[in-house]
């Protein structure tokens, strides 16, 4: 491709992005295509003989993948310093793809096909374990990986393409296990009085037993095998580059993306913060470790991906006609307001953005609470509610945490710092999703259930305006700085 000396070239600045968003939309496919096939698969290890797959199995089995997440994310620092950025997505890339196989044929070379046992349901959740280790590999390098390419001007606006491609990756995938369920009906799961759980129908539902769930599982194969061979056409980022001594490859990749003049601006920046490229990890303090890790909390604490994983059942307690067409709604105004984020991210700054998100999510989560104990007011104010609190994830936490975290820190400890603060983002991620329900399901005299509602809506909200004070007294404002200004930056 042809490159202006002096402008650089957008175009192949973009392709190499368009690349590295690829892993975005494969950890939003990965994270959400259990949504379709845990019915079935539940009530194919349901036909086991050597044990009873319980209602506690079929949780676990259905999270696994989290556990290798929690892994990916705190081995990513590690593997992106000593590997290099690119390997490091090469090597989730191909976790995916055997995830994506292992997932759709678990009983490969060591169990006869289609016959459940607990060594197969073993089997199958180290599968989703391997996928799992490539979404916290892809969830913490790919922003890394689009921040250290970008020029510092559009630096914000391309990692929150990733956060995009997450959102737009779940959605794919719900078209996909709509697709290939097709004419065919899901099996009923019904818990009968002995606490034991019983397919309703299972002769109706008898394809989607023994094969529906493994085609869904194994279409993930398809943008997983794509991601790894496109990987091998993308250069290693510049920074990682000269970290590593090679300053001639480093400054090539500048020039074209920024230009020659340019190119030689930056280089010297970065070798001028790469002195030591091993510095410890509380070189710069441990306020920047302690505000990384935070944004990572707050990001997950308050409450998204439980309302994301449960919102078909919460609009259907809600007494909603049909909660799958609000869930749908929902989706596609998750799509828009994270478009709003990536159009102004560079324009309005960073902070803004977080803290009237965090107004916002606060003003929704307390409709809703509202809603949940006042009789007075009707259902769709409490849908209105969540669509404001989503909405309002979606142009501020949702892309602009990923942006600071891949920002944030200086080079010499990026790699390390990135890896501790999205583990702590997975850890959080299954401490929320694993006390929504329970929460949300408490009971309290006359009120019931709505208690449990209105009391996790109000501990969100609560939480929300903890986050926007957070941001406004110590998270910095990085718009328009380059990634070495951060070691300037955390140094005073």
């Amino acid at each position: 491709m042809s490159t202006n000396n002096d402008k650089g070239s957008k175009g192949y600045l973009l392709s190499i992005v368009l690349v590295a968003v690829i892993g975005g939309l494969l950890f939003g496919y990965d994270t959400a295509v259990i949504s379709g096939a845990e019915k079935g698969l539940q009530a194919f290890f349901m036909g086991a003989g050597d044990f009873v797959y319980t209602d506690f199995l079929h949780g676990i089995t259905s999270s696994s993948a989290l556990l290798g997440c929690i892994v990916g994310a705190a081995l990513s620092g590690f593997l992106a310093s000593r590997l290099g950025r690119k390997k490091s997505l090469i090597m989730a890339g191909v976790f995916f793809f055997l995830s994506a196989l292992g997932s759709y044929f678990p009983e490969f070379l060591f169990f006869p096909k289609g016959e459940p046992t607990f060594s197969l349901l073993i089997a199958f959740n180290l599968y989703r374990v391997l996928g799992g280790l490539g979404v916290g590999l892809a969830s913490a390098i790919c922003p890394m990986y689009i921040a250290e390419v970008a020029p510092s001007d559009m630096r914000g606006t391309l990692v929150s393409w990733n956060q995009f491609a997450i959102i737009f990756g779940q959605l794919v995938v719900y078209f996909v296990n709509f697709i290939i369920l097709g004419d065919h009906i899901a099996p009923a799961i019904q818990k009968v009085a002995e606490g034991m759980n019983q397919i309703m129908n299972p002769g109706e539902a008898q394809w989607m037993i023994e094969t529906g769930w493994r085609y869904m599982f194994v279409s993930e194969a398809v943008p997983a095998g794509l991601f790894t061979v496109l990987l091998f056409l993308v250069p290693e980022t510049p920074r990682y580059l000269a970290m590593t001594g090679k300053d001639a490859q480093a400054l090539a990749i500048l020039a074209k993306i920024n230009g020659q003049s340019k190119a030689q601006e930056i280089l010297a920046d970065i070798k001028a913060t790469v002195t030591e490229k091993t510095e410890k990890l509380f070189t710069y303090g441990w306020l920047v470790i302690f505000v990384g890790i935070m944004l990572s909390v707050f990001q997950q604490a308050v409450g998204i991906n439980a309302v994301l994983y449960f919102a078909p059942r919460i609009f259907e307690s809600l007494g909603m006609g049909n909660p799958m067409m609000q869930t749908v709604l929902m989706g596609v105004v998750n799509i828009t307001f994270t478009l709003v984020a990536i159009f102004t991210v560079e324009k309005w700054g960073r902070k803004p953005l977080l803290i009237w998100g965090s107004l916002g999510m606060a003003l929704g989560a307390a409709g809703v609470a509202v809603t949940s104990v006042s009789a007075a007011l009707p259902p769709v104010v409490a849908v209105i509610s969540i669509m404001v609190y989503s909405a309002s994830f979606m142009f501020s936490w949702g892309p602009i945490c990923w942006v600071l975290i891949s920002e944030i820190f200086p080079n010499t400890i990026r790699g390390a710092a990135v890896a501790i603060a999205v583990a702590f983002q997975w850890i959080f991620n299954f401490i929320v999703s694993s006390t929504f329900l329970p929460m949300y399901n408490m009971s309290l005299g006359s009120m019931g259930e709505n208690f449990g509602h209105a009391f996790t809506y109000g501990l969100y909200g609560v939480i929300c305006i903890i986050a926007a004070i957070f941001v406004w007294k110590l998270v910095p404002e990085t718009k328009g700085k380059t990634l070495e200004d951060m070691s300037r930056l955390w140094k005073k």
